[in-house]
């Protein structure tokens, strides 16, 4: 079945989805800024090229709006998802596929078990946004997010966990490589389409030489 054409109205509200996701994540400088989405929403529609049977609509405004209710980013999530709600309704917009889509994508959901299966839509979104978790732009993102959280960058005697829940996950006590470790070298196996596996194959063969060549100067070795 072929993906559907997006009709006027719809392009109007990506176009009001995509400015309000702006006003909210703009000036972030942890790595999930309205860049990062514009990346994630092109990779969303280099995926649908080549998966047939999609709903566009839902996978472009999920992957506009993956981000603006994340813990990481609001103090009050529950408050911010139920105004990214509350704007989808403003615009006659069924809300309900596109917060399912952002509920159950993270990575952090799916490793511990809290994560409900995605159709489809879901999972171009998933691999959409995770393909800019891999890859060279992923290596600015993941120090960016390092500096925003006073990490060290690299500590030979801090080594990577085996992550047993979130708890752990969002403990920012630990060095931005070892995030590589913990999760950035662990997405490419979690990828879901046939596009997405090709793009991620190269980008995580970079991350894992730009951390070896890291460690190897580090350490005065290369």
């Amino acid at each position: 079945m072929e993906n559907m054409v997006l009709n006027p109205l719809q392009l109007n509200q990506l176009d009001k989805i995509h400015n309000f996701m702006k006003t909210l994540l703009d000036h972030d400088q942890s790595g999930h800024d309205s860049s990062h989405i514009d990346r994630v929403v092109a990779m969303a529609r280099k995926i649908l090229k080549q998966e047939k049977g999609a709903d566009e609509f839902v996978v472009l405004a999920a992957a506009t709006l993956h981000d603006t209710y994340d813990e990481k980013l609001f103090a009050n999530p529950a408050s911010a998802k139920r105004r990214t709600a509350d704007f989808l309704l403003s615009i006659q917009v069924d809300p309900k596929p596109i917060l399912y889509i952002i509920d159950n994508m993270s990575w952090s959901a799916n490793t511990f078990g809290q994560a409900k299966p995605l159709d489809l839509n879901g999972q171009i979104v998933q691999d959409a946004d995770r393909l800019d978790a891999i890859g060279a732009v992923a290596v600015i993102r993941a120090f960016k997010y390092g500096f925003k959280h006073n990490r060290v960058d690299y500590d030979p005697n801090i080594l990577p966990r085996d992550l047993q829940n979130k708890a752990e996950y969002r403990n920012d006590k630990q060095t931005t490589l070892n995030h590589f470790y913990e999760k950035l070298f662990k997405l490419q196996a979690s990828l879901n389409t046939p596009a997405a596996k090709q793009i991620g194959q190269k980008r995580d063969h970079f991350m894992h030489e730009f951390v070896d060549e890291y460690i190897a100067e580090y350490e005065s070795k290369a």
